[in-house]
Protein backbone atom coordinates (compact mmCIF):
# COMPACT_ATOMS: atom_id res chain seq x y z
CA UNK A 1 0.00 0.00 0.00
CA UNK A 2 2.94 2.49 0.98
CA UNK A 3 4.23 1.86 -2.79
CA UNK A 4 0.95 2.36 -3.98
CA UNK A 5 1.05 6.35 -2.38
CA UNK A 6 4.23 6.41 -3.06
CA UNK A 7 4.09 6.33 -6.74
CA UNK A 8 0.66 8.74 -6.49
CA UNK A 9 2.99 11.03 -5.26
CA UNK A 10 5.72 10.80 -7.99
CA UNK A 11 3.00 11.47 -10.50
CA UNK A 12 1.17 13.69 -9.16
CA UNK A 13 4.41 15.95 -8.12
CA UNK A 14 5.82 15.71 -11.86
CA UNK A 15 2.11 16.38 -13.69
CA UNK A 16 2.26 19.62 -11.63
CA UNK A 17 6.00 20.35 -11.80
CA UNK A 18 6.01 21.27 -15.53
CA UNK A 19 8.92 22.94 -17.33
CA UNK A 20 6.92 25.96 -17.83
CA UNK A 21 3.50 27.58 -19.06
CA UNK A 22 2.81 25.74 -22.15
CA UNK A 23 -0.93 26.50 -24.39
CA UNK A 24 -2.15 24.94 -27.64
CA UNK A 25 -0.83 28.01 -29.56
CA UNK A 26 2.62 27.59 -28.69
CA UNK A 27 3.03 31.23 -27.51
CA UNK A 28 4.20 30.73 -24.21
CA UNK A 29 3.77 33.74 -22.17
CA UNK A 30 3.06 36.93 -23.86
CA UNK A 31 4.68 40.12 -22.00
CA UNK A 32 1.35 42.04 -23.41
CA UNK A 33 -1.98 42.92 -23.01
CA UNK A 34 -3.07 44.71 -25.94
CA UNK A 35 -2.39 44.57 -29.72
CA UNK A 36 -3.53 46.45 -32.41
CA UNK A 37 -3.63 45.98 -36.19
CA UNK A 38 -3.50 49.24 -38.97
CA UNK A 39 -5.28 49.03 -41.86
CA UNK A 40 -3.51 47.24 -44.64
CA UNK A 41 -3.01 49.40 -47.67
CA UNK A 42 -3.61 47.74 -51.03
CA UNK A 43 -0.08 49.01 -52.78
CA UNK A 44 0.01 45.99 -55.31
CA UNK A 45 0.28 46.91 -59.04
CA UNK A 46 -3.15 45.06 -59.96
CA UNK A 47 -6.04 45.80 -57.52
CA UNK A 48 -7.97 43.68 -56.36
CA UNK A 49 -11.04 45.68 -54.37
CA UNK A 50 -11.69 44.48 -50.80
CA UNK A 51 -8.64 42.67 -50.23
CA UNK A 52 -7.22 45.13 -48.06
CA UNK A 53 -9.85 44.94 -45.27
CA UNK A 54 -10.58 41.42 -45.68
CA UNK A 55 -6.80 40.88 -44.87
CA UNK A 56 -6.83 42.89 -41.94
CA UNK A 57 -9.90 41.66 -40.49
CA UNK A 58 -8.24 38.10 -40.71
CA UNK A 59 -5.38 39.11 -38.71
CA UNK A 60 -6.93 40.54 -35.98
CA UNK A 61 -9.58 37.39 -35.93
CA UNK A 62 -6.59 35.38 -35.73
CA UNK A 63 -4.64 37.01 -33.10
CA UNK A 64 -7.94 37.53 -30.74
CA UNK A 65 -8.56 34.11 -31.13
CA UNK A 66 -5.14 32.56 -30.34
CA UNK A 67 -4.06 34.86 -27.53
CA UNK A 68 -6.06 36.52 -24.83
CA UNK A 69 -4.78 39.97 -25.68
CA UNK A 70 -7.22 42.74 -26.30
CA UNK A 71 -7.28 44.34 -29.39
CA UNK A 72 -7.04 48.27 -29.62
CA UNK A 73 -7.30 50.76 -32.10
CA UNK A 74 -4.24 53.08 -30.58
CA UNK A 75 -1.53 52.40 -28.56
CA UNK A 76 -1.22 48.85 -28.30
CA UNK A 77 1.90 46.97 -26.76
CA UNK A 78 1.68 45.03 -30.12
CA UNK A 79 1.69 46.94 -33.49
CA UNK A 80 1.38 45.19 -36.91
CA UNK A 81 0.72 47.79 -39.99
CA UNK A 82 2.73 47.26 -43.51
CA UNK A 83 0.77 47.07 -47.10
CA UNK A 84 -0.03 44.38 -49.56
CA UNK A 85 2.80 44.76 -51.87
CA UNK A 86 1.97 42.04 -54.56
CA UNK A 87 -1.35 40.86 -56.00
CA UNK A 88 -0.33 38.23 -59.38
CA UNK A 89 -2.28 35.65 -61.27
CA UNK A 90 0.46 33.87 -63.20
CA UNK A 91 0.26 30.66 -65.85
CA UNK A 92 2.13 27.34 -63.95
CA UNK A 93 1.62 24.44 -66.25
CA UNK A 94 0.84 24.61 -70.20
CA UNK A 95 -0.99 21.88 -72.81
CA UNK A 96 0.70 20.71 -75.58
CA UNK A 97 -0.36 23.20 -77.35
CA UNK A 98 0.81 25.69 -75.59
CA UNK A 99 -2.51 26.79 -73.44
CA UNK A 100 -2.41 27.13 -69.50
CA UNK A 101 -3.77 24.87 -67.81
CA UNK A 102 -3.17 25.74 -64.09
CA UNK A 103 -2.88 29.43 -62.70
CA UNK A 104 -1.51 30.74 -59.52
CA UNK A 105 -2.39 33.80 -57.34
CA UNK A 106 0.26 34.97 -55.36
CA UNK A 107 -0.13 37.53 -52.20
CA UNK A 108 2.94 39.24 -51.15
CA UNK A 109 2.07 41.34 -47.68
CA UNK A 110 4.90 43.30 -46.12
CA UNK A 111 4.79 43.37 -42.34
CA UNK A 112 6.05 45.89 -39.66
CA UNK A 113 5.74 44.31 -36.04
CA UNK A 114 6.58 46.69 -33.25
CA UNK A 115 6.95 45.36 -29.57
CA UNK A 116 6.29 47.94 -27.40
CA UNK A 117 7.74 46.14 -24.13
CA UNK A 118 10.40 44.21 -25.77
CA UNK A 119 12.02 46.13 -28.56
CA UNK A 120 14.22 42.89 -29.65
CA UNK A 121 10.86 41.31 -31.56
CA UNK A 122 10.50 44.28 -33.81
CA UNK A 123 10.64 43.28 -37.24
CA UNK A 124 9.77 44.23 -41.22
CA UNK A 125 9.07 41.05 -42.95
CA UNK A 126 7.55 40.31 -46.40
CA UNK A 127 5.13 37.44 -45.97
CA UNK A 128 4.05 35.50 -49.13
CA UNK A 129 1.54 32.77 -50.37
CA UNK A 130 -0.24 31.18 -53.17
CA UNK A 131 -3.04 29.21 -54.58
CA UNK A 132 -3.25 27.35 -57.88
CA UNK A 133 -6.70 27.02 -59.48
CA UNK A 134 -7.59 25.88 -63.24
CA UNK A 135 -7.23 27.97 -65.99
CA UNK A 136 -10.33 27.46 -67.10
CA UNK A 137 -12.05 28.66 -63.81
CA UNK A 138 -12.43 32.89 -63.74
CA UNK A 139 -11.28 34.12 -60.47
CA UNK A 140 -14.27 35.50 -59.27
CA UNK A 141 -17.02 34.74 -56.32
CA UNK A 142 -16.61 31.56 -54.69
CA UNK A 143 -13.31 30.48 -56.19
CA UNK A 144 -11.70 33.76 -55.05
CA UNK A 145 -13.40 33.73 -51.51
CA UNK A 146 -11.45 30.22 -51.23
CA UNK A 147 -8.07 31.56 -52.60
CA UNK A 148 -7.79 34.51 -50.58
CA UNK A 149 -9.30 32.60 -47.64
CA UNK A 150 -6.46 29.85 -47.94
CA UNK A 151 -3.84 32.59 -48.96
CA UNK A 152 -4.70 34.46 -45.79
CA UNK A 153 -5.24 31.53 -43.47
CA UNK A 154 -1.54 30.57 -44.04
CA UNK A 155 0.26 34.33 -44.18
CA UNK A 156 -1.58 35.39 -40.74
CA UNK A 157 -0.79 31.72 -39.21
CA UNK A 158 3.06 32.80 -40.43
CA UNK A 159 2.89 35.91 -39.23
CA UNK A 160 1.32 34.98 -35.89
CA UNK A 161 4.31 32.27 -35.76
CA UNK A 162 6.90 35.09 -36.40
CA UNK A 163 5.64 37.42 -34.02
CA UNK A 164 4.47 35.75 -30.84
CA UNK A 165 5.30 31.82 -31.34
CA UNK A 166 8.93 32.55 -32.20
CA UNK A 167 8.51 29.65 -34.86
Amino acid sequence: MKKIYLLLTIAITFTFSSCGVYNFTGTGKIDAETFQVNFFQNNAPLVEPGIDRTFTLALQDLIQNQTNLNLVKTGGDLTYEGEIVDYRISPMTATADQQASQNRLTIRINVRFTNRKKEADDFEKTFEFFYDYPAQTQLTGAVLTTALDEIFDRITQDIFNDSLAKW
